[in-house]
């Protein structure tokens, strides 16, 4: 059967990544994108299916809700997977009401246009029956869990870990869980999130660790590392997340959280080796810088329940993903080269050039 899909931040990193996944395994649905064109998005992270016939993609702030309910009213998505975010910690720490306002406030918004526009008597207020087959899908992190100790590797991040945030940035997501949970248990609303651990691969907007540790390096640049190098995180290909966001929209229990992880933790430290030694360069490229604020120590999903109920597990091992993102920045040098010679020099020097 034919669906609407609504993707927001569908020019981001992740967001991107699952168009495209979209779009190959199911070429009859319609894309519907919503981007507000921060300096993260990319509408050139599109263009393998910018031609497709099936995809609408419109500019605006999930903020802002006249823009949301204009595009539920034209649009009429069956399904929404929610990517919209301001994700990068340091930047959270230097603003983060920016976090607050588009992670949280732009949360209720969608969660209201859908409520809205899905439910069957939408003039009653204490109505909880909805149109059948639709689902909000709120993408979240495994960073509102907090951060485990390093000498503990037998505990991980199940679903009922408790919340515990370290920055603005896990807290303004966290928010959003609970905003998530309470339109569902207080108006009846099909909603279903799920949690992630670290992602990579292609399209990865260079502040981030992997991407820029590849472009420093291939610079001859110093490569940043907070503290000692020793924070661990459990690495996830993307293209392992779209699949697992895919089972979760299509079979996932309403209501339920689900944590998706990779098996793959690996310290700061190790990952800028595996990245200097593939690409042939001298470790003397690593310059420790002083650690960030709150900084968390490790990182470590349990996938136990996503695998037992919906199948999944992820099928990229770190070393081979690791290659594969290396390749495609070797590849598509235009597509970062032309990133980091603008506005993003300031961030840089701004971050590190003082540490």
């Amino acid at each position: 059967m034919k669906r609407n899909i609504l993707i927001t931040g569908i020019y981001g990193f992740i967001g991107a990544n699952f168009a495209i996944y979209w779009n190959n395994h199911y070429p009859d649905d319609r894309i519907i994108g919503i981007d507000k064109m921060t300096y993260a998005a990319n509408p050139a992270n599109l263009d393998s299916i910018a031609r497709h016939a099936n995809m609408t993609c419109y500019r605006g702030d999930i903020a802002d809700a006249a823009f949301v309910q204009s595009v539920f009213e034209k649009e009429r998505p069956q399904w929404v997977v929610n990517f919209a975010a301001e994700s990068h910690v340091d930047r959270s720490i230097e603003e983060p009401e920016l976090f607050l306002t588009t992670n949280i406030v732009g949360t209720q918004t969608l969660l209201e246009a859908a409520k809205r526009h899905w439910k069957i008597h939408p003039e009653d207020k204490y109505s909880r029956e909805y149109r059948g087959g639709v689902k909000y899908l709120q993408v979240s992190t495994d960073e509102v869990y907090g951060d485990l100790p390093l000498d503990r590797t037998d505990l991980f991040f199940t679903e009922q870990t408790p919340i515990h945030t370290s920055s603005p940035y896990s807290a303004s997501k966290a928010s959003a869980d609970l905003l998530v949970q309470a339109y569902h248990r207080t108006f009846g609303l099909p909603v279903s999130i799920s949690r992630c651990s670290n992602n990579y691969g292609p399209y990865h907007f260079p502040e981030k660790l992997i991407p820029l540790m590849i472009a420093n390096a291939l610079n001859d640049k110093p490569l940043p590392v907070y503290g000692t190098g020793e924070n661990v995180r459990d690495w996830l290909y993307v293209t392992d997340h779209c699949s697992a966001i895919d089972l979760i929209v299509r079979k996932g229990r309403v209501g339920e959280v689900y944590n998706i992880g990779g098996h793959n933790e690996r310290t700061n430290l190790q990952v800028v080796k595996t990245i200097l030694k593939a690409l042939d360069k001298p470790e003397s490229l690593i310059h420790f810088v002083t650690d960030r604020p709150g900084h968390d120590m490790r990182y470590a999903i349990d996938p136990t329940k996503i695998h037992e109920e919906l199948g999944w597990l992820p099928t990229t091992p770190f070393d081979e993903g690791i290659q594969k993102t290396i390749r495609w920045y070797l590849e598509n040098k235009s597509w970062w080269e032309h990133i980091i010679s603008g506005d993003y020099q300031n961030y840089y020097e701004r971050m590190y050039g003082n540490r």
